[in-house]
């Protein structure tokens, strides 16, 4: 015949001429596996009957379904109809672009059940075609950018059996990615119901290697669709099969071997539809998953701590490290930050520490400070001492020992590095000079944190006497008095403003603004989103300093200076109806300690900004050991790197370890290990969202004050940034100074770490929003879309509408 082929002529280099269900149907039958038998009308046929009609015209669809078949296809349709038996048949258009992983077209067109008789036939197949140019299906195309001359429309006319049960089967978990589970769902009836997402199904979880079941969910199936004699329709499901099981443990194993052999065949995890008649299964279609996740290990439920005797912290430079760390740099991290910590707490107390009694391990991915105990105590008896060392120069301690000797050492490291020819150099001198940038960061980083106590203490001390000598009813929070000072961060924010602005006046794709940028991203690129060097920095990836951008070009956006001034108005006025009340004595007192909290605040700020000077010339290094390795080195142990370089074969499980840590990404770590009273009595204060609340509210800190209620957008990292509406409560594990950009948008923040004088409290102070942090488990407990109340006054964050 010229334009009907049966199932075992076609296979997928026909589907230009079959469409992309017919040649999947070709393939099952090639591959011995139980199908429906059946023909496909070609797309030649169609190509006959539309001769003659304009598919750019807005009647197009209209065109068709007044059509009549061509009498040459008609007779061909009738002959393969008569070889089919002259019974109920099952009449599925299959478009050219249909079924396939990059492009998923099911559903779009028409699919007509137990058609009976010639005409009925026939006046399926027209209405097959006619479904081609439906709105719908005209709107999917258009934005899958097909065109409309470049698709064309075959059916499929495939035997109809009377089925008791069907269903779909997963090859591969659609909802995890994981490939060592099936997914099977069954109902009564046909499968209409079914694959349309009407009728309720049992869930079943099949484990791949044994066919054996891991999961079963019996659903309440109230409907299920039944043939009419030349039909379907809803009908109930008797009531002593609506809690009865579809199938049982034998028939899901062989169900699933039948899923295998297909995935098999095609060689990528499959999509089945699947009938069962009279106690034998046939399957009636097969398409690629689309958007199947990629593989996720199980999320962990335990966290077995790799030393004894000890407490473990997700606190101070782990704000910088969200997620789960790659091999690579779990490996290198720990010793640079052991090192330089211990270095300080050395110098602080006056003798060595330990070996062992800090350390700076991973549990289930997520890195965690240790210290023993008996170091714990040791350095709390210590404290006060340790801190008044600070200033002493050998510390690097201090604004002074910062501004002098911390950041200009760790500048020079990294502009040695930067001189060097990265391609002269051999691997081996690269993953050395990879090493000691990582160490000059994390002693950068130690430096820093001999900021943060001064920063700390100096808001405090003002905040303690504010509240309790000047502070009356109506009267502001402490933290309102020291907003509008300047920070690298918001000096970031106003280079992008100007970039917007410039923008708007000359293009994007002017000479000056493209200078602009360049200047932008050598100044503020290096500062990370993640301290993970596996994960880009907006030098590498700018895509969300861009959308920033087109955001401030909107209405919604807000000239950063223009807010400062507003904000360091209300302060000022505030701060002088404050003082005006005093006496002479606790008016200079008040000065002081103002005076000292405003000049210290953004110092740690600034000092957080340059973390990452070395990150972008440390991924430049890290991707060219790649390059000369064929391998992803930052997946990659240190052993096993070094072992690579030293020419040894090495095959680590590269896919598994990135299963592993998309597991492992799903939960949000514990912010004190191990989980015991003493810790939580001592330390919970600091860290109120290490208890987990349970029910609706969450507890944290109060980072800044105010109460707002709005739709929550939970943020994991910076892929999700351009989600971000404007007025919506930023929820995340933490942020940091690259995040700044994102508070422009955001009716408040939320997130499982931090603290009062986290970036993510300073900065929500400097726009004017609420904020709670450390939390916990808020990025676990809130999803995008709930309606939230979150009191930056009381630190709880309520979802008031999930």
């Amino acid at each position: 015949m010229r334009f009907v082929r049966g199932f075992a002529e076609v296979g997928a280099a026909d589907v230009a001429l079959v469409g992309g269900k017919g040649a999947n149907l070709g393939e099952l039958v090639r591959a011995g596996l139980p199908v429906p038998d059946g023909v496909v009308l070609t797309t030649e046929a169609y190509a006959v009957a539309a001769a003659g009609i304009d598919v750019g015209s807005p009647g197009v669809q209209e065109a068709f379904l007044g059509l009549a078949v061509p009498s040459e296809v008609a007779a061909e349709v009738r002959a393969a109809y008569a070889g089919l038996g002259w019974g109920p048949v099952a009449v599925r258009s299959s478009a050219t672009a249909e079924d396939l992983a990059d492009a998923s077209f099911a559903g779009q067109q028409e699919t007509f059940l137990d058609v009976r008789g010639e005409e009925a036939v026939l006046d399926a197949v027209v209405r097959c075609w006619a479904s081609l140019w439906t709105a719908r299906a005209i709107d999917y195309r258009a934005r899958q950018g097909i065109a409309r001359t470049d698709v064309r429309l075959a059916v499929v006319i495939q035997r109809m059996v009377a089925a008791d049960a069907s269903g779909v089967l997963f090859t591969a978990d659609p909802t995890t990615g994981r490939r060592d589970r099936i997914v099977v769902s069954a109902a009564w009836g046909l499968g209409e119901s079914v694959v349309g997402g009407l009728a309720a199904t049992d869930e079943l979880v099949v484990d791949r290697a044994t066919f054996a079941e891991v999961g079963r969910t019996v659903a309440a199936k109230t409907e299920m669709t039944v043939p009419t004699g030349g039909g379907t329709a809803q009908v109930a499901v008797p009531a002593d099969r609506q809690r009865a099981p579809v199938l049982g443990a034998a028939e899901v194993g062989e169900l699933a071997r039948l899923g295998v052999r297909a995935e098999e065949h095609f060689g990528v995890p499959q999509d089945v539809e699947w009938v069962r008649v009279d106690g034998a299964f046939a399957l009636v279609q097969a398409r690629p998953i689309t958007a199947l996740p990629p593989p996720t290990a199980p999320p962990p439920t335990t966290w077995p701590l790799p030393y004894r005797g000890g407490a473990y912290f997700r606190a101070s430079i782990v704000e910088q490290m969200p997620s789960p760390l790659t091999p690579l740099f779990a490996d290198l991290i720990d010793p640079a930050v052991t090192g330089s910590i211990g270095g300080l707490f050395a110098s602080m107390l006056g003798r060595p520490v330990p070996a062992g009694d800090i350390a700076f391990p991973t549990i289930n991915g997520y890195a965690y400070y240790f210290y023993r105990t008996r170091g714990l105590l040791w350095m709390t008896v210590r404290l006060p001492w340790a801190l008044r060392s600070l200033n002493r120069p050998e510390t690097r301690g201090g604004v002074r020992g910062w501004r002098e000797r911390a950041h200009p050492g760790y500048v020079a490291v990294v502009d040695v590095w930067k001189a060097k020819d990265l391609a002269a150099l051999s691997s081996e001198e690269l993953l050395d000079g990879v090493v000691t940038l990582l160490a000059a960061g994390a002693t950068y980083y130690t430096a820093v944190q001999s900021v943060i106590p001064l920063a700390a203490t100096a808001e405090i001390g003002f905040t303690a006497f504010y509240d309790r000598v000047v502070k009356r009813a109506g009267d502001p929070a402490a933290h309102v008095l020291l907003v509008g000072e300047d920070s690298e961060p918001l000096r970031a924010e106003r280079s992008l403003y100007a970039l917007a602005r410039l923008a708007r006046s000359a293009g994007t794709e002017s000479s000056a603004w493209r200078r602009g940028f360049a200047e932008h991203l050598e100044r503020f690129g290096h500062t990370v989103f993640d301290l993970d060097f596996a994960e880009p920095t907006p030098a590498d990836d700018p895509s969300t300093l861009l959308d920033t951008i087109r955001f401030m070009m909107s209405e919604a956006g807000v000239d950063p200076e223009v807010r400062r001034s507003r904000l360091r108005a209300e302060r000022d006025t505030r701060t002088e109806e404050l003082r005006a009340r005093l006496d002479p004595v606790r008016r200079r007192i008040f000065d002081a300690l103002l005076a000292r909290a405003r000049r210290l605040g953004p110092v740690r700020e600034d000092a957080l900004a340059d973390m990452g000077l070395a990150w972008p010339l440390m991924r430049r290094m890290l991707r060219e050991l790649s390059s000369r390795l064929s391998v992803d080195v930052f997946w990659l142990t240190e052993s096993e790197l070094r072992a690579r370089l030293r020419g040894e074969p090495v095959h680590p499980p590269i896919a598994e370890r990135q299963a592993l840590r998309r597991g492992r990404a799903l939960v949000s770590p514990p912010q004190m290990l191990p989980e015991v009273t003493w810790l939580r009595t001592v330390f919970g204060r600091f860290m109120p969202g290490a208890e987990t609340p349970a029910g609706e509210q969450l507890t944290g800190v109060p980072g800044s004050t105010g109460s707002v209620t709005a739709t929550a957008r939970v943020l994991r990292g910076p892929e999700d940034f351009a989600a971000m509406q404007p007025g919506e409560v930023l929820v995340a594990r933490m942020t940091t100074p690259a995040w700044t950009p994102l508070f422009a948008r955001a009716a408040a923040v939320v997130t499982d770490i931090g603290g009062p004088l986290s970036h993510s409290s300073i900065v929500a102070r400097e726009y004017g929003i609420p904020a709670v942090l450390g939390t916990g488990s808020a990025t676990d407990r809130i999803r995008t879309g709930d309606r939230v109340h979150v009191d930056g006054d009381a630190g709880t964050v309520s979802v008031v509408d999930p």
